[in-house]
């Protein structure tokens, strides 16, 4: 019997109508835990990197974390995997919210969708029942409304449903795949999945899952429900009100954005209003949010209550985004009213609430700035607020300028030229970021930014405090019941580091220290990726329930399989350099390393380079990034370096430009 997982895949063949339950291998499960890491394993088998992001053998995986469906509060994440439009790299993002547990109770840990469909479809999974359906009726309809539609058709409200919108059909570069109370946004994985002809996947299962060592699991998820207890009644003292409480987005309950609006960047990333927030805004934002927030809600089997339904003025309700209750408001200047009222807007396109703010921002800063005229705009409206619901519009639709837009900014600023590609700043990896920058050069965030795959950086940054505290009172104070710390080397890193002097930013930590603080974090994110673990409860917070010393036991009880820290960290190892060696041989070098551009005003290129190539040198990765065959053979991958043999990869010295994307290709045929 197999614990914790279904030892299933549901692979489904759009070209050919074809539908498959398959078996699959449980030393896969050891050697790659599930999730992003099994995943990745098939990505890596099956899409060579010749394949287009919008070629019929790209693959669009659906993937239950292995807990899910387990009652470990708050492990409910799918993780969604293809090859991104958007990066030309391999994407993977998280939804939370019921779908996966869901996926599990029908009796499978993912679903594998291959090839394009020649009419719209949507897939229904009940149990052992799986139907290729008909979804013409559903062209052209919102994403959220297209979940209820479907449950009304099926006549089954509890049926599970991940969706795409507008944007998706027409293959929008940051089109994201929205499920209820969530979203996987990142990565352009809504557009494989238009491209595919696939408008939705809904689920419905009724079945047990297994775990291993029942009684010895429950203690566990006891431990963790009394630790998020006592840690929400005992706040971290010190930090941003976000970091100090559990579970993402806090932000939703949190009505003081004092901190956000004064230190992330308005617009396209350009203006830093530092004066921004006072008593009036305070009191008026805080009265549009509490009219407004219909309830604070959780994901399955999670008692946090850290999303939140939203209910504009005239509009459909809708579950707010994780970290993107701000990201609208700021791009255009406005208020919170106008940004949870768009947001609405974006949710039924189904688009990625970071990505598409910035994308806006930068259109009309071309605008202002000559590069794009009247003739990019006709009949856009003079107000503010109303030509970014203008432009928005445009963008889904792919009509006019929205069809240069709809592939973000980087590829947009290529096509424009006449100096565009300088406003393109705000980008890394081919991908719009969060608008945050800052004075002085953070070294673990440049590593962070520089060498994630994951390439967002709220998914990236977790249990090392951001900051140094001002004095060695709250330091020891901090570091006293820090348990979660992989070794009590932390400790001392933490209780050195000083906001000025020899031992502050960016010499110290150095390079060293900071190769061990990425990692430890990256670690913690990628467990919680194969797992299906909630960021919140686990490797975004300062001090969560879950950490490297909870979770071998964990999976121990959960699967059955024989796990300590060390084979643990091996694990991950191995498949975080699974993921890496994706996009090594899809052109990732070394000249892609790197953060936004004017992220900080004061840069060290030779630390720089010193950081990267000591943290190349901690992973087993070669000058270019690239993992060498001795980390490839300690980590069983000896297929990956045989691959990169044939390839030519280690004679690569990464000069090569940057792949076209489909939609160029498309228009030079």
């Amino acid at each position: 019997m197999r614990y914790a997982e279904t030892g299933f895949n549901l692979e489904v063949d759009l070209t050919r109508g074809n539908i498959e339950r398959v078996e699959t291998d449980p030393r896969d499960t050891e050697l790659y835990l599930g999730g992003l890491g099994t995943n990745a394993k098939i990505l890596w088998d099956r899409v060579p990197p010749e394949v287009e992001p919008f070629s019929p053998d790209n693959l669009l995986i659906f993937s239950a974390g292995l807990l899910c469906g387990t009652p470990a509060t708050g492990c409910n994440r799918t993780i969604v995997s293809t090859i991104s439009p958007q990066t030309q790299l391999m994407a993977f993002s998280m939804m939370g919210g019921f779908w996966a547990p869901e996926l599990k109770y029908a009796g499978y840990d993912k679903v594998i969708l291959r090839g394009k469909s020649p009419n719209l479809v949507y897939i229904w999974i009940n149990n052992d029942k799986v139907e290729i359906r008909d979804a013409s009726h559903l062209k052209g309809k919102g994403a959220v409304e297209t979940a209820e539609l479907i449950q009304q058709e099926l006549k089954e409200p509890r049926a599970q449903v991940a969706a795409i919108g507008l944007a998706g059909e027409n293959r929008v570069y940051f089109a994201s795949i929205e499920q209820g109370r969530s979203s996987a946004s990142r990565g352009g994985i809504g557009a494989v999945m238009g491209d595919k002809g696939v408008k939705a996947v809904a689920v419905r299962g009724t079945r047990d899952i297994n775990v291993a060592r029942p009684l010895e699991y429950l203690e566990l998820c006891n431990e963790v429900l009394e630790y998020i207890k006592w840690r929400n009644e005992h706040p971290v003292p010190g930090v941003m009100a976000i970091l100090t409480g559990l579970g993402s987005p806090q932000e939703m309950k949190v009505h003081d954005e004092k901190w956000h609006t004064e230190n992330f960047m308005w617009g396209n990333s350009r203006v830093r209003r530092k004066d921004f927030w006072n008593e009036d805004i305070a009191r008026e934002w805080a009265k549009t949010l509490d009219t407004m927030r219909t309830r604070l809600i959780s994901c399955y089997n999670c008692p946090m209550t850290c999303g939140a339904t939203i209910s504009p003025p005239g509009l459909p309700t809708y579950m707010m985004k994780c970290f993107s209750k701000l990201t609208y408001t700021m791009a255009a200047f406005a208020d919170l009213e106008f940004g949870l009222g768009i947001a609405q807007s974006a949710t039924e396109y189904g688009v990625d609430g970071f990505s598409t703010p910035q994308v806006m921002a930068f259109a009309l800063e071309l605008y202002e700035k000559g590069i794009l005229t009247d003739n990019d705009f006709p009949g856009m409206p003079a107000d503010n607020e109303g030509r970014f619901y203008w432009l928005l519009d445009r963008i889904v639709r792919r009509e006019g300028i929205g069809d240069v837009l709809a592939n973000g900014t980087y590829w947009a600023a290529k096509q424009i030229g006449k100096g565009a590609e300088e406003y393109a700043h705000n980008t890394i990896k081919k991908h719009e970021q969060l608008p945050l920058k800052l004075s002085m050069l953070n070294p673990i965030y440049f590593l962070m930014y520089s060498t994630g795959e994951k390439i967002n950086i709220t998914q990236i940054e977790g249990q090392f405090p951001q900051a140094p505290f001002l004095t060695m009172e709250e330091k020891e104070a901090f570091v006293k019941d820090w348990f979660q710390v992989p070794d009590d080397k932390f400790k001392q890193i933490f209780l050195d580091w000083e906001p000025r002097g020899e031992k502050s930013m960016p010499f110290y930590p150095t390079p060293e220290m900071c190769c061990e603080i990425v990692d430890w974090q990256e670690r913690m994110h990628y467990i919680d990726d194969a797992l299906g673990m909630c960021a919140g409860l686990s490797s975004f917070p300062l001090k969560p329930p879950y950490h490297i010393h909870n979770y071998p036991k964990f999976i121990s009880a959960g699967t059955g399989i024989d796990m300590d820290e060390e084979k643990l960290t091996q694990a991950v190892r191995r498949y975080r350099t699974l993921v890496r060696a994706n996009n090594t041989r899809r052109g990732m070098r070394r000249k892609d390393e790197k953060p936004p551009a004017d992220h900080w005003k004061k840069r060290f290129p030779e630390l720089e380079e010193k950081l990267l190539d000591t943290y190349y040198q901690f992973k087993g990765w070669n000058k270019q990034g690239i993992p060498t065959k001795e980390t490839l053979h300690e980590l069983g991958l000896d297929y990956v370096y045989e691959d990169f043999e044939k390839r030519g990869v280690y004679s690569d010295n990464g000069g090569a430009p940057a792949q076209e994307t489909s939609a160029e290709k498309d228009k030079e045929a």
